[in-house]
């Protein structure tokens, strides 16, 4: 067993043994609203939203991106399960600002091992082989997380599956503070209608 599997097994042993009544907490989220954010490690969406167990749904993924499958997620959130608003939450030195797409794909294509960063840029230091199946994904990334904001905002709230009475807000979180910074752009864009 690897020591990250027996950590986690471990964790998981000590939140079960005082789970209580958390197991009565219904699907639909009791605070009625959504997060699409970023996975990054630094970002604890319960902690900077104040969220408990059963509040909110939160949605991650690379970049906190309004992907097809993210889109997917918010409209079951809103349509079977009730969420009434959305947020959009992206941050200050997300990785994703760090590599474009054509990067990305020639690194795949050289070697499916972990890539390193240096002055220089990115360095792939596998032997390979790689994939060209990098080539078939778009990977979403962006050079100013407010800007990426503004965009993915307008992509949900022009989503023909989003209704116009759910408002969706926009905010950058840093990193380096702990802040919500909202995007008024976005905020405004994503007004309910």
């Amino acid at each position: 067993m690897s020591k990250i599997l027996s950590e986690v097994l471990e964790a998981d042993a000590r939140y079960s043994a005082g789970f209580g009544d958390k197991g009565a907490l219904t699907i639909p989220p009791a605070r009625k609203f959504a997060i699409l954010t970023c996975m990054d490690a630094r970002l604890d969406p319960a902690k900077f939203a104040g969220l408990s167990e059963g509040d909110a749904h939160v949605i991650r993924n690379a970049g906190g991106r309004a992907s097809d499958d993210a889109i997917r997620s918010l409209v079951i959130s809103y349509k079977l399960l009730g969420t009434q608003e959305f947020f959009v939450i992206h941050h200050t030195d997300c990785g994703m600002a760090l590599f474009t797409d054509a990067i990305i794909r020639d690194l795949l294509a050289n070697s499916l091992d972990t890539a390193v960063v240096d002055q220089k840029g990115w360095h792939d230091v596998g032997a390979g082989p790689g994939s060209d199946a990098g080539e078939f994904v778009d990977w979403l990334t962006f050079a100013d997380p407010a800007s990426a904001v503004v965009t993915d905002v307008r992509r949900i709230r022009t989503h023909p599956l989003v209704p116009s009475r759910i408002p969706i807000y926009g905010f950058v979180y840093d990193v380096r503070t702990g802040k919500l910074i909202e995007v008024p752009e976005a905020t405004k864009l994503g007004a309910a209608a």
